[in-house]
């Protein structure tokens, strides 16, 4: 499933499950644009997987809520590579509370990085791949945003967009040669879930068949089939990487 001279950026990647999707794109031959909000930890993530790998790896500092900011991650990437293949859009948090709690800032916090983080990013990125008629953009939504959870209105409802946003995104570019997918990550233990209720971990784990947390590498396997040509006839999906959990 190889990468090779492909050119991606991975929103969210300076860490966490992220970050192992950015280190295995560059290990199936990809270079990569590590973007993140945080830009110190974004260089030393990009140094660090161009070590391990080998691929030219880049650090782009961008806050994913806010257009110009998207706007500009992706013109560097043209600068820094001349084109643009795959998009993760992968940034995200948490602000968990039951609805009543909820303040209207992580309302907007949540939404506003998770749901029109995507819009912004694939907006940006949408033009080029348009032009040289191949593209593929893949969204981290959750199994939050298929089955809901309590005291997740917020992030459930930003990855359930996610999904709607997929498709609708899938059958609007198809015609150019573009495809659209999303990976639902089930519980996997990263800097968002650290703070989970350890009953929700329990009940977590009694309701996924595989008995166990997923691996951020296990995610990042998912993804790196929809960013391949092995793909290509694979768009407006969501695959649930979740260890049987959504299992219906």
């Amino acid at each position: 499933m190889g990468l090779e001279g492909g050119i991606a950026i991975v929103t969210g990647s300076s860490q966490g499950i992220g970050k192992a999707i950015a280190e295995t794109l560059a290990r199936r031959g990809a270079a990569l644009v590590i973007a993140d909000i945080n830009a110190e930890l974004a260089l030393a993530t990009a140094e660090e997987i161009s070590l391990n790998t080998g691929q030219k790896t880049i650090a782009v500092h961008v806050d994913v809520s806010n257009f110009d900011s998207a706007k500009i991650m992706v013109e560097k990437t043209l600068d820094e590579f001349g084109r643009l293949d795959i998009l993760v859009n992968n940034a995200g948090v948490t602000r968990d509370n039951l609805i009543m709690r909820i303040s209207e800032e992580d309302w907007d916090l949540v939404l506003n990085t998770n749901l029109k983080g995507a819009f912004n990013c694939s907006k940006a990125a949408i033009r080029p791949m348009m032009k040289q008629r191949y593209g593929r953009i893949i969204n981290i939504s959750s199994v939050s945003g298929l089955a809901g959870q309590a005291g997740q209105t917020n992030y459930s409802a930003s990855k359930a967009g996610l999904i709607g946003f997929t498709k609708a995104l899938a059958r609007e570019v198809a015609s150019r040669n573009i495809t659209v997918n999303a990976v639902a990550p089930g519980f996997v233990p990263t800097a968002l879930t650290a703070n989970l209720p350890e009953e929700l971990k329990e009940w977590m784990l009694k309701v996924t068949p595989l008995g166990r947390m997923g691996k951020p590498e296990e995610i990042a396997y998912a993804v790196a089939f929809f960013a391949s040509d092995e793909s290509a006839y694979t768009t407006g999906q969501v695959l649930s990487v979740d260890g049987g959990m959504m299992m219906m």
